[in-house]
């Protein structure tokens, strides 16, 4: 695989799995330092062996917290000498009734969706500077459009999805690139047979069928994060097989 990253630093928040992991897999094959920022130590420190521990630093971070996110990135550019690429990946979603939404819920899904992506913004922006690096956020298909009973997920996302635009126009100035992924259903391969209904369904609004794995949307957010994507700024990227590119009518015919 290419080495684009050999020799940069790249931030992944909620790096303990899924597609936080998978990110943090892609930029290590592609010769980045990482550091590895999530709640989970013990997954994060096995991922950080993994990985090298020469070149992965492991660091056990709340992301609602902007002393946490800001003591972990100063971690990271101490340990590595900067930070060239800050991806804002961890979130949470809850299915459940607006009428039975409570503010707790509310608080929670906003705090960890939205806040923390603020607050890595801020935390990396003075090594940014100084790198001209890039900053990579991950929304949702749920952030492009409305879902049942997704209605704060939704306003998270779709919170994110404006927040990288602005920022781009903020940021742009320095040099800095701010682009955002937005994938749909995603998990890796051996979970394809356990939800095969739930991916047939999806299937039926999708043009391309099929099962997005955390590798789908890691090999998307590498790409934005490179000099290949140097004048591309601002962009959301579905990584969803179409299903945004579908007016959500089912099939006529």
């Amino acid at each position: 695989m290419d080495q684009r990253f050999a020799g940069k630093t790249v931030v992944v928040t909620g790096a303990s799995s899924g597609i936080g992991d998978g990110i943090a897999r892609r930029f290590a094959a592609e010769g980045a330092n990482l550091v590895l920022a999530a709640r989970r130590e013990e997954r994060l420190a096995a991922l950080a062996a993994e990985i090298g521990l020469d070149r992965a630093l492991p660091v056990a971070t709340d992301v609602t917290s902007q002393d946490e996110v800001l003591a972990m990135v100063d971690a990271g550019a101490a340990r590595f000498g900067g930070i060239d690429v800050m991806v804002s990946n961890a979130g949470v979603g809850l299915a459940k009734e607006f009428a039975e939404t409570t503010v707790d819920d509310w608080r929670l899904i906003m705090s960890t969706d939205v806040d923390s992506c603020f607050f890595g913004a801020q935390a990396a922006l003075p090594y940014l500077k100084d790198s001209r690096g890039s900053i990579v956020q991950i929304a949702s298909a749920s952030g492009l459009g409305g879902d049942r009973r997704l209605t704060a997920y939704n306003a998270a996302k779709g919170a994110v999805v404006n927040f990288t635009r602005g920022l781009a126009f903020d940021l742009g100035q320095f040099g800095i690139r701010v682009n955002t992924v937005a994938p749909s259903m995603t998990g890796p391969q051996e979970l394809a047979t356990k939800y095969a209904d739930m991916i047939e369904r999806f299937n039926q609004r999708r043009a391309l069928h099929g099962f997005s794995t955390p590798a789908d949307v890691a090999a998307a957010v590498s790409f934005l994060a490179s000099d290949d994507a140097r004048f591309i700024t601002g962009v959301i990227l579905p990584v969803d097989g179409g299903i945004t590119a579908g007016s959500g009518q089912p099939s006529l015919f």
